[in-house]
């Protein structure tokens, strides 16, 4: 396999693995917002003590996912830019679609 398609195959890995990461990342984020206000609600309306404490064990789990998923998309983001630099250095890769893709995607998941 050349360079050029190592490259490219590359590209196409890293740009997906980050959208992917992406999403999950969010994902996390939203579920810890929604945990949190579910929490709220319970100490507001004064629910039992059992309800309170499992919604804030959910919490504290989705905060550590919250963590775990951006300290992965850092690295992967990162993997995409040191891609993304190697690939400029090719002629062959200068206007390549995957490359544009690749580089929209950093752009979208840079956090």
């Amino acid at each position: 396999m050349s360079d050029t398609a190592a490259i490219r195959r590359q590209l196409k890995i890293k740009s997906g693995s980050a959208k992917r990461l992406y999403k999950e990342h969010r994902s996390y984020q939203r579920e810890e917002e929604d945990l949190k206000r579910k929490l709220d609600g319970f100490r507001a309306s004064g629910a039992e003590d059992w309800d309170i404490n499992n919604a804030r064990r959910m919490m504290e789990e989705s905060a550590k996912m919250v963590t775990d998923t951006a300290s992965r998309l850092g690295v992967i983001v990162q993997e995409l830019r040191e891609i993304i630099l190697s690939a400029e250095k090719d002629p062959a890769l200068a206007e390549d679609e995957d490359m544009m893709k690749a580089k929209e995607t950093l752009e979208e998941v840079s956090i």
